[in-house]
């Protein structure tokens, strides 16, 4: 079986690079997929297909439409759904993508520091696991997937 994870949340850093890659080294059986992590083709998307947009709101409301067509079905797809909440921005997005998930019942890896303690508590409870780095998801993906501590 190859295992799918979708990785959600914050853009702004490497992390999904280190979950694959860290994933890639110990040969797990994984196929990893993701949002649209180029910031200005996922805002700007609606109105580069489909037409500009006088008001903002209804800019927005077009490109995270399309958005959703992709993040939906990734989540649906997916056997594991991590979600990482950054430092710098407040991810909304990686919030509804989590109860969705949750919604759908995939199992949850949420991973963030110790700062969102207190702000992503139902967040937390909803997750099968809360990681603080992406070394520790490679590590629980090595452990549901191949069954492996060391």
């Amino acid at each position: 079986m190859i295992w799918s994870v979708y990785l959600s949340g914050e853009i702004h850093s490497n992390w999904r690079q280190e979950v694959e890659q860290g994933a890639e080294a110990l040969g797990l059986a994984v196929q990893f997929s993701a949002p649209v992590t180029d910031h200005a083709a996922s805002d700007d998307c609606g109105v580069a297909i489909l037409g500009a947009e006088d008001d903002k709101f209804w800019h927005d409301h077009k490109g995270a439409q399309m958005n959703a067509i992709r993040t939906r079905t990734l989540i649906e797809a997916a056997d594991i759904v991590v979600v990482r909440f950054g430092e710098k921005y407040k991810q909304w997005n990686a919030a509804f993508d989590a109860g969705y998930a949750a919604a759908r019942n995939k199992p949850i890896i949420v991973m963030h520091g110790d700062d969102h303690q207190h702000a992503l508590k139902e967040v937390d409870a909803a997750a099968l696991a809360v990681a603080q780095t992406p070394a520790q998801v490679v590590q629980i993906l090595k452990y549901v997937i191949a069954g492996k501590l060391a």
